[in-house]
């Protein structure tokens, strides 16, 4: 692949690769911003490529412990597979990479596959970082990179990169818009929060009921279909032809056992 040629050789921020024996998934490491709580830090973590890569979005899972983003899930951004909508084919993999390095100062706000960890929790996890060896591809933080140096200079598609990067909104599970339909105050003094997805599906369902004059879907599928009147009015008639039905047929057994009764005493 053209890509894996641009970037075989490591840089002082970046490395990526593809896996020996699966073309369809890298791994990638790419160090901690500088003047942030992840300075210092050396991360690592896989890029799987969907077959029909470019057209569609990469999925990104870091492997490193940031205190940014959960281990071993895959973290939501719109340069990322959970939001193919977004993607645009002329996105790389060195541009997700400048993203992601980018994107870690920001805070998580909800985002799938963020985290919120204390400032001292992530410089901690930056320094331990350097200690980590993945087992599938043999790469060391400690020699993942080349070692920073004053005079460094980057590349034109470093440049390139990072416009397009910085072009990448970051987007949280929910709309950054808000919906007022999602916000709801205890009381007109109180916070407004957030509701959640199925609190705003049930109150949905519940505004929809009385428009249509139908039960909610959630409800039939809890406790059934609603009974009809017209099939309670069957059922009575029904009960009541039966039980006139039984009744004569017990006045007859009577009047028969009586007759039988009076033509033996004569």
């Amino acid at each position: 692949m053209k890509e894996a040629a641009e970037l075989r050789d490591p840089t002082e921020h970046y490395h990526a690769q593809p896996l020996d024996d699966n073309l369809f998934e890298w791994h990638f490491s790419v160090r901690g911003p500088p003047d942030s709580d992840f300075d210092g830090g050396v991360y690592h973590g896989r890029i799987v490529l969907p077959p029909e890569y470019p057209m569609k979005p990469p999925s990104i899972i870091l492997l490193t412990p940031t205190g940014r983003f959960e281990v071993g899930k895959k973290i939501c951004l719109s340069i990322s597979g959970h939001h193919p909508e977004t993607w645009q084919p002329s996105w790389s993999i060195r541009t997700a990479l400048i993203a992601i390095i980018g994107f870690m100062p920001t805070k998580g706000e909800g985002a799938i596959g963020s985290l919120d960890y204390t400032p001292e929790e992530r410089k901690a996890l930056a320094k331990k970082s350097q200690d980590f060896c993945c087992e599938a591809c043999g790469c060391s933080m400690r020699s993942a990179l080349l070692p920073l140096t004053s005079n460094s200079n980057p590349s034109a598609e470093d440049r390139q990169a990072k416009e397009l990067a910085q072009q990448i909104k970051f987007k949280a599970e929910a709309s950054p818009a808000a919906d007022p339909e999602e916000l709801q105050a205890p009381n007109d003094s109180g916070p407004v929060r957030r509701l959640s997805p199925r609190q705003r599906r049930a109150q949905q369902l519940s505004r929809q009921a009385p428009r249509t004059g139908r039960e909610p879907v959630a409800s039939r599928a809890l406790f059934g279909p609603a009974p009809r009147r017209d099939n309670h009015a069957a059922s009575a008639v029904l009960i009541v032809v039966l039980t006139l039905a039984l009744a004569a047929l017990i006045f007859r057994r009577i009047y028969l056992a009586n007759e039988y009764k009076f033509n033996y005493d004569l």
